[in-house]
């Protein structure tokens, strides 16, 4: 315990050393919808912390619906006190903040770790499920990538206006995958690369996507998960950020357009043994068979998971590689789970189902139990795109009918916690029925 409190002093005093201005950290973690929030803190309080005093905030913030606002979970919210819970400072990730307009500082907490864990809390539920596959001696590695779309800053009765093009001052209204934007839109861009590199995140590939104003980061393997998840956490919060300084909007959202392409969260997982050998190339990859094989089985309990919200559903058979079967395929990018091609020592799945707003921690949460499932039960996929194109099997397309499939299904209540099982499927049915609780426009036009 001396040596962790000793390792984040350190931490603090080089921050402190080398960003003097700074006085304010914002101490930040994500809750289920996939929010950050936290406390701002004075710079000398958090060496305080990183001492050993106290860290606390309040358990249910992490139950927080997409709005902010609590819903009666149980006992948890109204019927509990609401109870503050122990949250620990994450090594390695106090970071400068630059996009906003003093100069601050950022570092993530969380109650993993801590004597008394949140169950629900979607780091948590990760956190055990990487301990259980490393007491396994199974070590994954991970790398997401992440799409989003850029919109002009000012809404338009509250609806999204195309990106303008820096150059011409034109609306980028053209659904293209020309290099040519990448240069067009590059000072707001490497704005974006240059933050998350300052953040600690390793960005590699940038992509313009299909979608006008849409693009894609890919970001690093990496032999940790949780690092590989906090990852795609404080990218999509600075991108946000970096956007709103340029006079852009950074959006997740899944299916900001309905006649262009959603935006998804593409993770690669390959996993290895204690020695450094590739577990899925094994045996004429016959464990890659059985993981698919898994990871298909539990696809459709996973829904709520993946797809978090009404707008998410919408992405799913949608315009191109948004699939509505469970389906897998080797290089093949209309599969929930595809297969890239490459050598034996990197065979790894990439499972692209989950809409970019999802919540990174709990979605690969569910990929990893999903291929664990696999390992464990050996059994047979079907049959694979390439030699079927109509092979898979439904799943849910409607959030009810999700959480309905996820909240008794014993693999996950067993694998992820039955606690947070019970927790995440009423908040999601909550926000739904929510969501339900306005009239809008169209149903006026329609019925009035």
């Amino acid at each position: 315990m001396k040596s962790h409190a000793s390792t984040l002093l350190a931490e603090v005093r080089t921050f402190r050393q080398n960003h003097p201005d700074v006085r304010y950290v914002d101490l930040i973690a994500l809750d289920i919808p996939g929010h950050f929030y936290g406390k701002r803190y004075p710079i000398e309080m958090l060496a305080k912390v990183a001492a050993g005093s106290p860290l606390k905030l309040p358990q249910n913030a992490v139950l927080l619906g997409v709005q902010g606002g609590l819903f009666k979970i149980g006992d948890y919210c109204f019927n509990d006190g609401d109870p503050d819970a122990n949250r620990r400072l994450v090594p390695g990730t106090l970071k400068p903040v630059s996009w906003e307009s003093q100069p601050l500082g950022q570092m993530l907490i969380t109650s993993d770790g801590t004597e008394a864990p949140i169950e629900f809390e979607p780091r948590e539920v990760l956190a055990k499920v990487l301990e259980r596959l490393q007491h396994k001696g199974i070590h994954p590695v991970v790398a997401f990538e992440l799409e989003f779309y850029l919109f002009d800053k000012k809404l338009d009765n509250g609806l999204p206006q195309f990106a303008r093009d820096p150059l011409s001052d034109d609306a980028d209204d053209q659904p293209n995958l020309h290099i040519e934007r990448l240069s067009r839109f590059g000072e707001v861009l490497d704005d974006m690369a240059q933050t998350a590199k300052d953040q600690g995140i390793d960005i590699t590939v940038i992509t313009a996507e299909i979608g006008p104003g849409q693009f894609e980061i890919n970001f690093g393997h990496l032999d940790d998960g949780m690092r590989a998840a906090d990852w795609a956490a404080l990218f999509s919060r600075s991108t946000r950020g970096v956007a709103l300084k340029h006079g852009y909007r950074a959006s997740f959202m899944a299916k900001p357009y309905l006649q262009y392409p959603g935006s998804g969260m593409h993770v690669h997982v390959s996993l290895y043994d204690g020695a450094g050998n590739n577990l899925l190339a094994a045996h004429q990859q016959q464990p890659l068979r059985h993981a698919v094989a898994g990871c298909l089985e539990l696809l459709p309990h996973c829904m709520p998971i993946f797809s978090p919200n009404h707008n998410a559903f919408r992405r799913l058979g949608g315009t191109v590689n948004a699939a509505t079967r469970a389906s897998w395929g080797f290089e093949d990018r209309d599969a929930c789970v595809r297969i890239p091609e490459s050598d034996p020592r990197n065979l790894r799945i990439e499972h692209r189902l989950a809409s970019a707003d999802a919540n990174p921690y709990l979605v690969l949460a569910a990929i990893l139990v999903g291929l664990e499932h696999g390992l464990e039960a050996k059994r047979e996929p079907i049959a694979p795109l390439n030699e079927d194109r109509s092979s898979g099997t439904d799943f849910p397309l409607e959030m009810l009918d999700a959480v309905r499939a996820m909240q008794h299904q014993p693999v996950l209540r067993d694998k992820l916690g039955a606690e947070f099982v019970d927790v995440y499927c009423e908040n999601k049915r909550q926000d739904h029925l929510a969501f339900q609780q306005e009239i809008n426009a169209r149903e006026y036009r329609w019925f009035l």
